[in-house]
């Protein structure tokens, strides 16, 4: 990929992550990243190319993190401990991969674009069903209702922890409810 590509992306996901996306102009984008309009403007035809191009870069990073922290999980307790584990530890800053937690990216975004046929909304949807699928392929049973109680806990985890500051305990308490299920 072209480097100025990329420290375009990689600049406009910074500001856009930790100051929203509406709130970030071009003209910002363009000016703590140093390039030139005209170029920035030869990789990405809008705003909302180079908002998809962030939310692309922010899916990889995350997903291969994701992949990371749940790989040699050897049962279901395990996947659920190192889930949380690993979300306990972004929530406190301690993933050098994914940032300072500013909340979830996607959910945020997709706050910003409410309209759910916009291709942003669309791909932040995209992007938790692949979380979701990566989650399910390391669990050892096919039972969904565990499935979609740990996903909804994380999405809860994660929306909490950002509105509240506390992360680590949230976590611990949804490692202790998902105990509950036959696992």
């Amino acid at each position: 990929m072209n480097l100025k590509r990329q420290f375009l992306i990689d600049t406009a996901l910074n500001l856009f992550y930790k100051n929203g996306i509406n709130s970030i102009g071009i003209n910002e984008v363009i000016s703590v990243s140093g390039i030139a309009k005209r170029t920035l403007y030869s990789h990405f035809e809008s705003k909302e190319a180079l908002i998809l191009a962030a939310l692309q870069k922010r899916h990889e990073i995350f997903t291969f993190w994701l992949e990371q922290k749940l790989s040699g999980s050897q049962s279901n307790q395990e996947v659920i401990h190192r889930l949380f584990s690993a979300l306990a530890n972004w929530f406190q800053n301690k993933e050098s991969m994914l940032g300072d937690f500013r909340g979830c990216f996607f959910i945020n975004t997709s706050a910003e674009f409410s309209d759910i046929n916009s291709e942003i909304f669309r791909f932040c949807n995209l992007h938790k069903e692949h979380v979701r699928q990566i989650i399910s392929s390391h669990l050892k049973s096919g039972d969904s209702s565990l499935l979609d109680a740990i996903c909804i806990m994380k999405e809860g985890a994660i929306v909490t922890a950002h509105l509240s500051g506390n992360g680590k305990e949230i976590t611990s308490k949804c490692i202790e409810m998902l105990k509950k299920f036959e696992c």
